[in-house]
């Protein structure tokens, strides 16, 4: 059994090694695990399943251990039970997901998990923006976009497990919630809240899946582009243009800043993708509605998660730095509301 990870390496290659051998009907060595980089809130583990002499290279993705128990999750997250029926009906729908396989059971002893198999390609945006293996691949991957974010809103909802329901005025509200609890001003992000208020797009006549998380960082990608969209956990039903718009904040454009679509493409080239794969035409007033809410949301979530390692609830380095970017995102807000005077 090869393993990187130590103790909980062990651990975690145990109870994959029982589940792989339940899922697939003989003995499962585990070779090659180790724990992915990235995933602030989720663990992924790579690893490979050796069963009857075949390979068969996987993901797992599982809630962390803490030493009191599961981490809980936030109001906003789907457990992953919720996350892999997503998942599943993504994929059956024809877009560019993982494959889930099974989930893992209370006789594993690894909490709430579920296994996928693995995608090639990379996430982290650095290389898919500057290397030059990836070259070609930036000249197509705001159009894949498009095309992908096309096929997730035309996902049957019929398929889909029950789903929280977010409009615009909800997701508002939650913003000023979440603001509110930290008790400190904020007069940049108190203003373009009340930009958003007054603006708010009415509701859609048909709420659709919406992937909640839709940004670079959050695919894989190769030569060849898009691969697999990864992190559903925030998916929920609502107004699809909510997608198109966190993608575009500039915050996940990784300084190619002149490049809105995930620093790849013009929102122009990504719209008119969307709506050639069949996505509804893209009202301009409305994505940048949707862009503005990102960027606030980005931003209170760079308050709340530095919070967390203030408060002491959770001492992390990686949180506490997450606090700075706040002020960058008041800086785009900023710009944001001059562009829309």
């Amino acid at each position: 059994m090869s393993v990187h990870g130590g103790t909980e390496g062990k651990t975690v290659a145990a109870g994959l090694a029982s589940a792989a051998s339940r899922h697939f009907g003989g003995p499962a060595t585990i070779e090659r695990l180790r724990r992915e980089s990235g995933g602030a809130s989720r663990q992924t583990w790579s690893f490979d399943a050796i069963v009857a002499g075949r390979r068969h290279e996987l993901i797992l993705r599982r809630d962390p251990p803490t030493a009191g128990g599961r981490e809980k999750a936030s109001a906003t997250s789907l457990d992953r039970p919720t996350e892999f029926a997503v998942l599943r009906a993504a994929f059956d729908g024809g877009v560019r997901a993982p494959e889930v396989l099974f989930q893992l059971g209370p006789q594993d002893g690894l909490g709430e998990a579920f296994v996928m198999r693995r995608v090639g390609g990379i996430a982290i945006a650095r290389k898919l923006l500057r290397d030059p293996p990836y070259a070609d691949a930036r000249k197509k991957i705001a159009r894949q976009l498009g095309v992908i974010a096309a096929r997730i809103h035309a996902v049957d909802t019929a398929n889909l497990p029950p789903l929280p329901h977010r409009e615009a005025a909800d997701q508002v509200t939650a913003l000023r919630a979440a603001l509110d609890s930290l008790d400190q001003p904020q007069p940049v992000f108190e203003l373009a809240l009340s930009w958003l208020d007054r603006r708010r797009p009415a509701p859609t006549g048909r709420p659709l899946l919406v992937h909640g998380d839709f940004r670079t960082g959050n695919y894989l990608a190769d030569e060849s582009g898009v691969t697999a969209i990864l992190d559903w956990e925030g998916a929920h039903l609502g107004d699809p243009v909510e997608d198109l718009g966190w993608l575009c904040v500039k915050s996940w454009r990784f300084g190619s800043v002149d490049k809105p679509a995930g620093g790849f493409g013009s929102r122009e080239d990504l719209w008119t993708a969307y709506r050639r794969a069949g996505g509804s035409e893209v009202d301009p007033a409305r994505a940048h509605w949707w862009e503005m809410f990102g960027t606030v949301r980005w931003g209170v979530i760079c308050l709340t998660q530095a919070w967390r390692h203030l408060s002491g609830s959770v001492k992390s380095m990686e949180l506490a730095s997450i606090g700075r970017r706040a002020v960058e995102t008041e800086v785009d807000l900023l710009q944001l509301l001059r562009e829309a005077r």
